[in-house]
């Protein structure tokens, strides 16, 4: 056994799933940490509302596995991306007494193999500042599952982040923003704290419900997600160059001009920003640098 290996195996991790109408996939995600070399030391499914029999899968597994626990939340009774994150925190609370080192926010529409958790907790041993760690999303694209094109090294997928406990709690938690982006600005708070992110290729996570589509359509979920972009105070120019970047997304070509339509409504509606303005500031910052960086590079390559 690897240094790294025997220093994981000490590691003890929890995992809240906020869940609202899963039953589509949500026994897919219970058999795949059930299936875990290196299991949780509780989990809690937070059902908000569910009215399509989420609660009675989750239940069939309750009598065999001590460690799960299934928690009912009330929403505002339909899905939405701040009601997701405020039953993380209800169930965030339920954890309460339990000793864990790690803490995950795990989606109920993902599946990954039975060393996925092991393999990841390896890399919190080798890196002690590795403050969220994860692996990548792939996703169903003509019966097969392929990488998202979004998928990036410095950042990892809101489905899956593990955060280290100290981390989590160093930043407060995850922010309750109208319009989602949570996972994304508890990040960059990380960063604040001097905190690493990383997220992982050879880890692959399969996330069974393409993002965004849950309640919308690929047409309006690409304007939500410019509207998300412009609520958690993107840089403009960074905005630019995201959203060409995300031509590839469905619909293709035409998801450039939607996102770009999102974030601009945003703008001319003013809309309310929950992000904090140090945060903010601190984001646009990294957002510029990275931007100069790229700039740099491709005149690099020029010569």
């Amino acid at each position: 056994m690897s240094e790294n290996a025997a220093s994981s195996a000490k590691f003890r991790y929890a995992l809240v799933t906020p869940a609202r109408n899963e039953a589509t996939f949500i026994e897919m995600t219970i058999r795949s940490v059930l299936a875990q070399t290196a299991p949780p030391v509780k989990w809690v499914i937070v059902s908000d509302g569910s009215t399509d029999g989420t609660d009675q899968i989750v239940a069939r597994y309750l009598a065999q596995h001590p460690y799960l626990d299934l928690a009912h939340a009330t929403g505002a009774g339909r899905r939405s991306l701040g009601s997701q994150i405020a039953a993380f925190r209800f169930g965030y609370n339920r954890l309460r007494g339990s000793a864990f080192d790690f803490v995950g926010k795990l989606d109920a529409d993902v599946s990954f193999e039975p060393d996925y958790f092991e393999r990841l907790l390896e890399r919190f041993a080798a890196n002690p500042r590795l403050g969220i760690g994860g692996g990548t999303i792939h996703e169903p694209v003509a019966g097969q599952f392929r990488m998202r094109p979004s998928n990036r090294r410095r950042s990892v997928p809101g489905p899956i982040q593990l955060l280290r406990r100290e981390c989590y709690e160093s930043i407060g938690g995850f922010l309750e923003l109208p319009y989602g982006g949570a996972d994304g600005i508890a990040e960059v708070m990380a960063r604040m704290k001097g905190w690493e992110v990383e997220s992982f290729f050879d880890l692959p996570v399969r996330h069974h419900r393409p993002m965004g589509t849950a309640e919308r359509g690929p047409v309006s979920a690409c304007l939500f997600r410019g509207l998300k972009d412009y609520s958690v105070g993107n840089h403009p120019l960074y905005e630019a160059l995201k959203c060409l970047r995300r031509w590839r997304e469905p619909p293709v070509l035409l998801s450039v001009i939607l996102r770009a339509c999102g974030y601009g409504w945003g703008w001319v509606r003013r809309t309310r920003r929950g992000v904090p303005p140090e945060v903010m500031a601190y984001q646009r910052a990294e957002q510029l640098r990275r931007l100069r960086g790229r700039v740099g590079r491709e005149e690099g390559d020029d010569d």
